[in-house]
């Protein structure tokens, strides 16, 4: 995998922002004269909520950064050098010649919060909840771990998957931020349990839980890793509206939120709060999506969705709403600059990332005559929370089909409505952000998948399939740089199932006496808050 290089940000980047207030943070570690100090409580805002608190069910940062302090994972990511995997239960690990059996040492001596021991049986049990869920037992990730044979404990300490076939990202995808460890005690006895309950053996003890409100955590005292967490506590407040998260920074009731705001929000941070604020900018492993419904009419016929892509013009979009967005850069499935992306120029070969909108339009509107569609034919495109940065999208891409003759018009949801009104079909398109919990083809291909859960376009196309199996599968980088470049012309230009719009970059304001935040590019990983702390100078 390539190593991840975040981003210093300059002014011109911002552009809104008044160099005389703007001070600028490296991501990454402290500087070497600041040594980390113990106290006080993190409250920070999030901006969306989820269906339960189980990981194991849900893909949403509504539930990972709030409730990831209560839990350890088997991997995680060296936040210092990604992407780098780490152990954080597994102690160490061995990987066999054939790549298809993987065996984990588990560190001795780990408690959950009730005082109980961490064996391998509680591994086992989380994994196989994951893997191999009982009947009516919903699990997000099953599909992603369908090389997995079977899960051994053998011993209190050791735990070994064994595959059907080697997986290029199997150790990776071990570390997802959503495979928290359950106690298989608890398991044994209401595998739902965890979808309103926290026990783990993570950072923080749960202090106070107030759902679709607020959840708090104080220090483990007894957490594996001697000396962390730093905070006393933390405080985590849902808060969907993106002018209240902005508010409650600039009036200090929360101090950060980790998923980032647009530049003419951080301007008014700025302006505001002077030098008790500072900036950290990285790129973001999220991305708009524009998906279509391909057995509603007239989106069941490729033309018609080609048409949709032809009329996008992702160059002028990135000059237009980076300025008032944080989404910034065109690109393909795969996140820009990620080691199995396409290049610029490949890029462009593909006719919808032609820089010839004249073009583009003209051939739009010859394919929409030639399916049948008439000058002003009427769309709808969904919307969800939260308002930034779908709100502009929608609007922005509205006026582009405006330039091809369609009438498209912008119906918006609430989250729980919104992926109701997917599941029953009744939607034309929707717009969405694709985020991925790493850079690897096969969390940003899942999607993509005839079986996936989250194909709310509701295809099957073998094609798609095989090509995912055959990358996923291949352990040669070139190969498998060559399977995703033919994977991502199936899908965005062939058959054209939906538009790749815009990547994000995460602009992400903090209180000037937070330290130890590490932005990686994706605001799910490494959510555990044990290293952060709180400067009392």
């Amino acid at each position: 995998m390539t190593k991840f290089k975040p981003k210093k940000i300059s002014v011109p980047e911002i552009g809104l922002l008044s160099l005389a207030v703007l001070f600028i943070v490296w991501v990454g570690a402290p500087s070497a004269a600041e040594q980390p100090q113990r106290g006080g409580i993190l409250t920070y805002a999030v901006g969306n909520d989820s269906a339960t608190i189980d990981g194991h069910q849900e893909s949403t940062y509504g539930c990972v950064q709030p409730i990831a302090p209560f839990y350890s994972l088997l991997l995680k990511w060296d936040e210092d050098n990604y992407p780098k995997i780490v152990g954080d239960l597994a102690e160490s690990w061995t990987v066999s010649p054939d790549h298809k059996t993987y065996t984990f040492k588990i560190r001795k001596g780990v408690k959950f919060h009730d005082g109980s021991l961490l064996t391998s049986r509680d591994i086992k049990a989380s994994y196989d909840k994951i893997i191999f869920p009982p009947p009516g037992m919903k699990s997000r990730w099953k599909l992603f771990y369908q090389s997995v044979d079977k899960i051994e404990n053998p011993d209190q300490h050791t735990v070994v998957f064994r595959l059907k076939w080697p997986t290029a990202s199997f150790l990776s995808g071990l570390a997802s931020p959503w495979n928290f460890i359950y106690k298989a005690d608890i398991l044994a006895k209401d595998m739902r349990w965890y979808e309103k309950n926290v026990m783990g053996t993570g950072p923080f003890k749960l202090q106070e839980a107030v759902p679709g409100s607020s959840y708090s955590g104080i220090r483990n005292n007894d957490y594996f890793r001697k000396g962390l967490p730093y905070l006393d506590g933390f405080r985590a407040v849902f808060m969907t509206s993106t002018g209240a998260r902005v508010a409650a920074i600039r009036g200090g009731r929360v101090m950060t939120e980790f998923r980032g705001f647009a530049p003419s929000h951080i301007d008014e941070l700025v302006k505001a709060m002077g030098n008790k604020v500072q900036i950290m900018e990285s790129p973001l492993n999220t991305s708009n999506a524009i998906h279509f419904n391909t057995q509603k009419k007239p989106l069941n016929d490729p033309r018609v969705r080609r048409a949709l892509a032809l009329a996008v013009d992702h160059w002028g979009a990135a000059k237009v709403l980076s300025k008032i967005t944080f989404c910034k850069t065109p690109g393909a499935i795969l996140r820009p600059g990620s080691e199995f992306a396409m290049t610029e120029a490949e890029l462009t070969q593909i006719q919808a990332y032609s820089k010839d909108m004249e073009a583009n339009r003209k051939e739009a509107r010859r394919l929409l005559r030639e399916a049948g569609v008439p000058e002003g034919f009427n769309l709808v495109i969904h919307t969800r929370p939260p308002q930034m940065p779908f709100e502009p999208v929608a609007i922005w891409l509205i006026d582009q089909w405006r330039k091809i003759g369609l009438n498209v018009t912008q119906k918006y949801f609430e989250m729980g409505a919104y992926y109701a009104d997917l599941r029953a079909k009744r939607h034309d398109m929707y717009l969405t952000g694709k985020s991925a919990f790493m850079d690897d083809p096969d969390t940003q291909f899942e999607v993509n998948l005839s079986n996936s859960a989250q194909n709310h376009m509701f295809y099957e196309d073998p094609v798609v399939d095989d090509l995912y199996t055959k990358q996923s599968r291949a352990i040669d980088p070139a190969e498998r740089r060559k399977l995703c470049k033919q994977l991502e012309l199936r899908i965005l230009d062939e058959m054209t199932y939906e538009i790749v719009f815009l990547w994000w970059d995460r602009i992400i304001p903090h209180a000037s006496n937070v330290r130890g935040l590490k932005l990686l590019p994706n605001h799910f990983i490494n959510q555990d808050r044990s290293t952060v702390w709180l400067s009392k100078d």
